[in-house]
């Protein structure tokens, strides 16, 4: 056994409980040990508890916008990069940027969603997005994702319900270090998130998809979250907005969302639209989005998905900086709105949270980093790596 004094210490954010006994049994801590020092992290936030020791980044920024439901929350944690691309103009940091968002169901209880980021930029390039204009820094390790709970949890001190992959970046691209996040964060001895608590979004990597469709079908994963950033109800509008769209299309997405319906028990996958004025707003988009949407509406003849198999969340646009659109008016949204509801669809009409302080959906992303830098994305870790053809 080595002396306290002689161990080394180990992070064990973004490891789950396993991964940290196993570490600690290189250096001669034993399980029971090493388990109260997991739990001393995860459970009470303490930094350090021999042999876990953690370092979290620094929150740089923070801002609050009151909101119905409570107060959202946006904090930006700083890590250091002295290789960074624009070091030369004095940014030597990443800025990573995470969203508190406090929500009450319909039972009445008060329940707070993690917005959490999976990049620093992205490489995309959705028309519609802040995080699009930075390009793609770069991707976010698993403990820099978890390392977002944790500060949410213990600096920010909110108990943290829900999270969704949402934040900055397309998880995607960075696919491996996302489910090696969302093993550590439902970690029964750690934070303990449910799994059905967690979602991951996507603007349509079908590949992505596709390995998320083996994902789901292991012991534990069955109920993780799926989102597609819809945006558009036709080709052509989602290829001017969303440069994935030419390379794998609206039929495409549709087909592998109704496999992973069918191996993920008929469980709801969320549809998100942006309605942009004056792009996708038409109440004849309206019935091209119905259209679309119709094989994931309620069907009493399957034995799987009774009821609505797809949620379509409408979300008004939250203009980024330089914007070309406005956001839409509340007359707007209504009418598109009811003309999905006369279709059959099952909307819910997003309410925005966090816009003031360029925390809403599609505004994450820092100013001082608008620099476009394209960087190799790769799937998983034994693929040759590769800009997306987007």
């Amino acid at each position: 056994m080595a002396l306290a004094d002689e161990i080394s210490p180990i992070s064990p954010i973004g490891m789950t409980l396993q991964a940290f006994v196993d570490a600690c049994a290189d250096e001669g801590v034993g399980k029971g040990r090493a388990k109260e020092a997991y739990q001393a992290v995860f459970r009470e936030g303490k930094t350090s508890s021999a042999p876990a020791k953690i370092t979290m980044p620094e929150i740089v920024t923070r801002q609050e916008e009151p909101v119905n439901e409570g107060v959202t929350v946006k904090f930006v944690q700083r890590l250091p990069n002295p290789s960074h691309k624009l070091a030369r103009h004095g940014i030597d940091f990443d800025d990573i940027e995470s969203v508190i968002i406090p929500m009450i169901g319909r039972s009445g209880r008060k329940t707070h969603t993690l917005c959490v980021s999976s990049q620093v930029g992205c490489a995309l390039g959705c028309d519609f997005c802040e995080t699009a204009q930075m390009g793609l820094i770069r991707s976010l390790s698993a403990s820099e994702i978890v390392a977002q709970w944790w500060a949410a949890r213990f600096i920010e001190g909110i108990e943290i319900d829900n999270i969704v992959f949402m934040g900055m970046g397309e998880p995607m691209d960075n696919l491996d270090e996302v489910l090696t996040a969302i093993e550590c964060l439902t970690d029964r001895t750690g934070a303990s998130i449910p799994m059905a608590n967690i979602t991951i979004s996507t603007v349509g990597r079908v590949d992505g998809l596709r390995r998320i469709k083996e994902q789901v079908q292991k012991p534990g994963w069955k109920r993780l979250g799926l989102a597609l950033s819809l945006n558009a109800s036709n080709d052509e509008v989602r290829s001017k907005l969303m440069p994935i769209n030419k390379k794998w299309n609206m039929q495409q997405l549709q087909d592998i969302l109704l496999e992973l319906r069918e191996v993920r028990g008929g469980r709801k996958i969320m549809i998100e639209y942006v309605l942009i004025p004056g792009v996708n707003n038409e109440l004849e988009h309206a019935d091209e989005l119905a259209a679309w949407m119709n094989p994931f509406l309620k069907d009493p003849t399957r034995e799987k998905a009774k009821g609505h198999g797809g949620l379509l969340n409408v979300i008004p646009y939250n203009p980024r900086r330089d914007s070309p659109w406005p956001a839409p008016t509340e007359e707007q949204v209504d009418a598109f709105v009811e003309r999905l509801v006369s279709h059959g669809v099952f909307v819910n009409r997003r309410r925005t949270k966090g816009r003031d302080t360029m925390a809403a959906c599609g505004q994450l992303g820092t100013a001082e980093i608008r620099k476009r830098k394209f960087v190799p994305v790769k799937l998983s870790a034994s693929e040759d790596q590769s800009t997306p053809d987007a």
